[in-house]
């Protein structure tokens, strides 16, 4: 069984989620310990099977679900790690971790070469995504990656509607690049000096510019 190792800011990211009541207590129901288990050793397959299995007991467990769907979204079962943040925001609508999650795994979906869906569906998880992030930077307006994420997601939605096909609509792909512009800058209110969110400005407006 594959095992990776992941940061511990990431862990942390995604233990932070729980409940005061949680974090301070172990868990009741046996699978759902293995799986926390298996999640702080990277072993996202071994995670899932186990969360997986105290369901439906934890159904009504917004910190179950959350980390199913990490472990799902690390494991890159993205459209299955989106259904288990939707579940999770329906039960803690001020989840901003889960509205970005759901949202990165949305946006990979969306943008993945492999997912049998037209440009329709495409169009409409990534408008799904960016509502996500605007949801999540509502609640928190100084976490930076949401901005990097929503730009981002701004961006494939340009190129989505400015190649040429079905969905093909130039004044919504230059609106959408303008979107994302206005994001990437805004990360960089945050920190200057990041040379990845510079170059993935210029690029945007590249594309934008570019338009036919």
């Amino acid at each position: 069984m594959r095992k990776v190792k992941i940061g511990m800011a990431a862990l942390a990211l995604a233990l932070s989620v729980y409940s005061a009541e949680a974090q301070q207590a172990e868990h009741k129901n046996p699978n759902v310990r293995a799986g926390e288990k298996a999640l702080m050793g990277g072993d996202f397959k071994t995670a899932i099977t186990h969360l997986q299995k105290s369901m439906p007991a934890e159904a009504a467990d917004a910190d179950v679900h959350y980390l199913l769907g990490y472990a799902l979204f690390q494991n890159g079962d993205f459209k299955k790690a989106a259904d288990s943040f939707t579940k999770v925001v329906a039960l803690n609508p001020k989840n901003t971790s889960a509205y970005y999650y759901k949202a990165k795994a949305n946006n990979a979906v969306a943008v993945s070469t492999e997912s049998k869906i037209d440009a329709k569906q495409r169009q409409a998880l990534l408008e799904s995504s960016i509502a996500d992030y605007t949801k999540a930077i509502s609640m928190d307006a100084q976490d930076a990656k949401l901005y990097q994420n929503r730009g981002t997601a701004y961006r494939d939605l340009g190129i989505l509607k400015g190649n040429a096909g079905a969905a093909y609509n130039k004044a919504a792909a230059t609106e959408s690049y303008n979107k994302a512009v206005t994001d990437f800058e805004k990360v960089l209110t945050f920190d200057a000096s990041r040379k990845d969110i510079q170059t993935e400005l210029k690029k945007a407006k590249v594309y934008r510019d570019n338009l036919k």
